[in-house]
């Protein structure tokens, strides 16, 4: 009995490992270099695919078009004294009798506090009336009430103090040290002094931007831009909106890098860096002749960086980094990573053949027992 059974069971235990090597599908992070190469090969709107070097990187590489248009750097400064509606102006008068229009017994000195210039651009003065403001110097708001009232009081003295209300104020918001509504006086007529009187920047130098919305119109900058060039400093306006906020931007790690998305963390991000923020390569399976950057390129950049002119529209491109090139670490790290790109680390074939190896000793391993269990027949 038993050396009849010894064959079949043997026999049974070798289709089993036939059939667990050769019918099951081995996971895996997704298709190989020359899957990609392939289908891109095969397909009739199929993916470009572009060795990464030195001279394609030049190419390849895309600035993103921030600064502040010609209403924003064309744009002058707002006078110190320059009265517009919203403002507050105080207005003091001294009177030469001792029984003054606007001062009381034994008094020669009346202030009048803070009055609102209405939307019209008009205050009011007792003994005046409405009198127009807006668009007029403390200077000459104080020779027309002077003139104003000399007819009813001899010799007055007048003087007018302008106090910028909500009519000269621009709003402070996202990371800063003190969000608010600001006016702007002598030290916060341009961009840079009213951020320091916001508190200064709290986001990372590398990543932050100045947004200033003015009637409709929107301009952006890197915050370092505003640092290194003074062009950049424009001169506010009354109802400005100044935002600051972190870049947005960010790009998919795929493959034997693990797969999550990534802000970036700084303003040009490398492939060799973007690698590093995504966890790096992984060392048992990552492929590092096959490190994919998928994107879509305009029309002008894709027929430069593949060289065929009669490309039209924008194309599907994917960028292969060889790591093990002698070039290929010098094109990783000019290669500019851009928003929304998605960074695909084949896997090594010597990867799916350990997994199989893996299984195959699994499957021996079971077959033993298989095997050892017959000799009890």
């Amino acid at each position: 009995m038993q050396g009849e059974w010894r064959p079949v069971v043997v026999r049974a235990a070798l289709v089993a490992l036939g059939l667990a090597i050769a019918g099951c599908t081995l996971p895996r992070s997704g298709p190989t270099a020359g899957e990609i190469r392939a289908g891109s090969d095969l397909a009739l709107d199929g993916v470009q695919i572009v060795t990464v070097n030195p001279a394609i990187a030049r190419v390849a590489r895309f600035d993103d078009p921030l600064g502040f248009g010609a209403e924003f750097l064309g744009a002058g400064q707002v006078t110190a004294d320059g009265i517009i509606a919203g403002d507050r102006v105080t207005v003091t008068v001294w009177e030469n009798v001792d029984t003054g229009l606007l001062a009381g017994v034994g008094q020669k000195v009346t202030s009048l506090d803070e009055i609102q210039v209405d939307e019209q651009g008009r205050i009011f003065v007792p003994y005046v009336g409405l009198i127009p403001a807006a668009g007029r110097s403390p200077d000459a708001l104080r020779r027309d009430i002077t003139a104003a009232l000399e007819s009813q009081t001899p010799d007055p003295q007048v003087e007018v103090r302008r106090l910028a209300g909500v009519g000269s104020t621009v709003s402070v918001m996202g990371g800063v040290d003190a969000q608010g509504v600001y006016p702007i006086e002598a030290p916060t007529r341009r961009l840079s002094g009213m951020l320091a009187q916001a508190g200064g920047v709290t986001i990372v130098p590398e990543v932050a931007q100045v947004k200033v919305e003015r009637g409709g119109r929107t301009g952006r900058i890197w915050l370092q831009d505003l640092y290194d060039n003074p062009r950049n400093d424009v001169a506010l306006r009354a109802g400005d909106r100044i935002i600051v906020e972190q870049d947005r931007r960010s790009f998919t790690a795929l493959g034997a890098t693990g797969q999550r998305r990534v802000q970036f963390t700084k303003r040009d991000l490398s492939v060799v860096e973007a690698l590093a923020e995504a966890g790096g390569l992984d060392g048992r399976s990552a492929d590092p002749t096959g490190i994919f950057v998928f994107r879509t390129e305009s029309q002008d950049i894709a027929r430069r960086v593949t060289g065929r002119p009669e490309l039209a529209g924008p194309q599907r491109i994917a960028y292969v980094v060889d790591l093990t090139q002698p070039t290929g670490l010098f094109s990783a790290r000019e290669f500019i990573v851009r928003d929304e790109d998605t960074i695909y680390v084949t896997e090594a074939p010597l990867a799916a053949w350990s997994r199989v190896l893996s299984i195959a000793g699994s499957t021996v391993g079971f077959g033993g027992s298989v095997a050892s269990l017959e000799t009890q027949f």
